[in-house]
């Protein structure tokens, strides 16, 4: 029997409260529903929904798809859109990590507490870097949310992003010539560490550079593709390798090199067998590859806590230390900007900032 309020007496004999969670995709109204012994009970629990499901459709809207299921029609829209290898990778992050905490509560559910909270879980499981990747990536679908009409704001609008993590340090001059060391004396697997530490080339442009990407005559590499491997949309528990071209204008450069990387890329053309310069049979080695043999040969060198990017950061800092304008660097790199290599590497300038001062205090 109906008493008002929309609260119910059932034949069960208990009472049941109504509110109202908005509208599902056939715009037909969702109510969510409570239990309790006794009328009073009920209607002690049911304001509060009432009140909180209000503010949240006027904040956020009416829709009550929930998240998993609008991001599974996002995931269709932008296919075919973008790269194979983005697209893979912003499914991964999608159903690895937000569907176990986001994935069943609707859209207008989504509010800046429940993302605040979601983020703080990441953060006990993942690096900050990866957290800002996935929090910009949901950003983005719940952006298309409300261009769809479905949701009003985006609770990522009141959060604070995780800060960048600690820039990564460059090898001493010490350390790279013990790395270098074992580097030559290991000759096909050591050369894309000589390319790293004197080309700034990341891992994946290393395994995707090819024979004809080197011009011997006027000592210029072309660099343009990555090869990466990404987990696969269709099977979570799969992988697969995706050569594609480098994301931005910027990172398509041409590098120069030296005579001493041209002559250990002429030796090991001898026994190249494919049009990768470096491979495996006719494929080309993958990036875990040439990161397995990275370990191996830092081992030999006695080297512990360092990884294969900070190659390309140790060669930007060489540049800097040589007195090579930000300019050159940033383009060396392949970065958009030159204020993104100061942003990385505004720690190796200081020495150079306080020589400037040095030689304004000896006008005094």
């Amino acid at each position: 029997m109906k008493l008002g309020e929309n609260i119910y007496l059932r034949k069960d004999g208990r009472w049941e409260g109504r509110y109202q969670k908005g509208r599902n995709k056939n715009n037909k109204i969702k109510y969510g529903y409570i239990y309790g012994k006794t009328k009073q009970e009920v209607r002690q629990k049911l304001y509060p929904l009432k009140e909180k499901y209000t503010q949240l459709r006027m904040i956020y809207g009416e829709a009550t798809m929930i998240f998993k299921d609008w991001v599974e029609l996002w995931l269709a829209n932008i296919k075919g859109k973008i790269k194979p290898a983005t697209f893979d990778s912003y499914s991964y992050k999608l159903k690895r990590y937000a569907f176990q905490v986001l994935g069943n509560l609707a859209l207008n559910e989504l509010d800046h507490i429940k993302i605040q909270e979601f983020i703080n879980q990441m953060m006990d499981k993942l690096s900050s870097g990866t957290v800002k990747v996935i929090c910009q990536i949901i950003k983005s679908c719940l952006s298309q949310a409300i261009f769809e009409g479905l949701i009003q704001t985006n609770p990522f609008d009141k959060i604070k992003m995780p800060k960048n993590q600690r820039k990564v340090r460059a090898l001493q001059q010490s350390e790279q010539k013990k790395l270098e060391a074992v580097a030559k004396s290991e000759k096909k697997k050591g050369l894309p560490i000589m390319l790293a530490l004197y080309a700034g080339l990341r891992i994946g442009e290393l395994s995707a550079l090819k024979w004809s990407d080197i011009n011997f005559i006027d000592n210029l590499m072309h660099v343009g593709n990555t090869l990466q491997r990404v987990a696969s949309y269709q099977d979570d528990s799969k992988t697969q390798v995706i050569k594609h071209q480098s994301k931005t204008h910027s990172s398509i450069r041409i590098i120069p090199f030296g005579d001493k990387i041209k002559q250990l890329l002429l030796q090991h053309q001898q026994e190249a067998t494919g049009e990768y310069v470096f491979s495996t049979g006719e494929k080309p080695s993958e990036p875990r590859l040439l990161t397995y043999h990275f370990h191996k040969i830092r081992e030999k060198a006695d080297l512990k806590n360092i990884h294969f990017h900070q190659l390309r950061h140790t060669f930007a800092t060489r540049c800097l230390e040589k007195r090579a304008d930000i300019s050159s660097v940033s383009a060396l790199l392949g970065h958009s900007s030159t204020q993104m290599t100061l942003d990385i590497y505004a720690d190796n300038l200081l020495e150079q900032r306080c020589k400037v001062m040095e030689v304004l205090d000896s006008c005094i």
